[in-house]
């Protein structure tokens, strides 16, 4: 592939299946890959795919992919002109983005200011109101329970609370009676404090029936922002996404172009660069969508968007980083019908979906043309205790929802892992569910799935 790239080497500041994804989109471009790797990873599959592998420190995540310093001194010993975090650890760091910035490596994600704006959910919020967007009846931060009861005098209940600077479902606690909001309220401000550093909330309207419809976004330098569609993302326990899908099923036409142009409003607005994702709650009952956030990264879903419209999203993003122009207008955005992914994570769905590392002694999974299998893994890997379960994401295509749906169940069937406890029986029954097919899903399904899961085996 032809390329009149200003890049050359791109240092990978991530580890996994996506660490796989990144330099495989860099070899398609004849760029070289640098990848960093904790102790516990120098052997890892990405290692051995890696042009070169870079250690910056122990298993620990803060001691290596959380580290921003060690990050950027292998970036610059190792001679890179371009560093891509992937999703996950630093993919969102405005200190990150900033320090890349001042040694001269050009990061492979949005400008600095795009991803503070975003990362603060107030920000974000008030951003979206300015510009049309509808978001949820809510609150400015609230800094004690007599102001948290002030704003559910004002909006009601259910509530959910919310981490200002949060994401991955922590510091988040629904509310559904006014004698909790005290509990909720200390417990949501140490998870907060803890994971990020900030303990400030606020508040939204809770939304019982809700849908998670998320729009994925391209920016480059020149001024053009385009959407690839949206995906549907409602199968989640804790706000964590199991299976994702695109397009998104069971809206209007009218809804969906709605949803998109919002997107694009928001991301237009701040003259967005690299890849994006602009997510929206959908109340079920009342048919209107709301504003939820913004991440300014590659998503984990990401490839059910490739496999409807063939545009390589990572491939895109280092022709923005290299300053090129999309290699695409929306008018050449086309969606050839129906995708779906399945995270398969080292978890044990009837333990409260326990994590379960350990050794892989079989690793056999399906191959047919119309499945795409992103991993790390391999047999005789040792899925390692310090970070994410995340073992694969198999996704299929179909000529619609129906075929998808039944090609992941054979998929899902046909992929044996031994050695360790996988969520595949659970992602197996989910595909199945009446309720999945027949597209009546929210937020909360998961849950009921995995009661009568074990209702079953009872």
């Amino acid at each position: 592939m032809g390329t009149a790239m200003n890049l050359s080497r791109v240092f990978v500041a991530n580890r996994g299946e996506i660490a796989s994804r990144i330099i495989r989109a860099c070899e398609a471009y004849g760029l070289e890959t640098v990848l960093a790797v904790s102790e516990a990873d120098r052997d890892s599959l990405p290692a051995r795919q890696a042009g070169r592998t870079v250690c910056i420190g122990p298993a620990a995540p803060g001691r290596s992919y959380l580290n921003h310093k060690a990050i950027v001194a292998a970036a610059l010993g190792s001679g890179v002109d371009a560093l891509h975090p992937g999703y996950g650890f630093l993919s969102e760091s405005e200190k990150l983005a900033t320090l890349c910035g001042a040694h001269g490596i050009t990061f492979i994600g949005p400008k600095p200011n795009h991803i503070h704006r975003m990362g603060n959910k107030l920000e974000a919020r008030a951003f979206a109101r300015e510009h049309g967007i509808p978001v949820l009846p809510g609150s400015e931060k609230v800094s004690s329970i007599d102001e948290a009861l002030a704003v559910v005098d004002r909006i009601g209940l259910p509530v959910m609370m919310k981490a200002a600077a949060g994401g991955g479902g922590r510091g988040m606690k629904v509310v559904t009676r006014r004698e909790d909001l005290a509990t909720a309220f200390t417990a949501a401000s140490n998870e907060a404090r803890s994971a990020f550093g900030d303990e400030t909330l606020y508040l939204e309207r809770y939304i019982s029936n809700a849908r998670h419809v998320e729009v994925q976004v391209m920016g480059d330098r020149h001024g053009s922002v385009f959407h690839l569609g949206e995906r549907d993302c409602s199968l989640q326990r804790r706000h964590q996404k199991v299976i994702e899908e695109a397009p998104a099923p069971g809206i209007t036409d009218a809804l969906r172009d709605q949803i998109r142009q919002a997107a694009v409003t928001l991301a237009s607005s701040m003259d967005y660069e690299s890849a994006g994702t602009v997510e929206f709650i959908y109340d079920e009952d009342a048919k209107a969508f709301y504003f939820l956030e913004m991440n300014t990264r590659i998503q984990v879903e990401h490839p059910v968007t490739e496999m409807i419209t063939g545009v390589d999203l990572v491939q895109q993003q280092l022709r923005v980083a290299s300053g090129l122009p999309l290699g695409f207008t929306q008018s050449d955005v086309r969606f050839d019908g129906h995708a779906l992914e399945c995270r398969i994570t080292a978890e044990l769905p009837f333990e409260d979906f326990r994590p379960n590392p350990g050794r892989i002694t079989r690793w056999s999974p399906p191959k047919d043309d119309w499945v795409r299998l992103d991993t790390h893994c391999y047999e005789g890997y040792v899925v390692p205790l310090n970070y994410d379960s995340l073992l694969a994401k198999l996704v299929v295509h179909g000529k619609d929802r129906k075929q998808a749906i039944e090609r992941m169940i054979d998929a899902l069937s046909r992929f044996a892992i031994e050695g360790i406890g996988t969520t595949l029986p659970f992602l197996g029954f989910a595909v199945a569910h009446p309720e999945f097919a027949a597209g009546r899903m929210n937020t909360n399904l998961v849950g009921r799935m995995i009661e009568e899961m074990k209702q079953a085996r009872r």
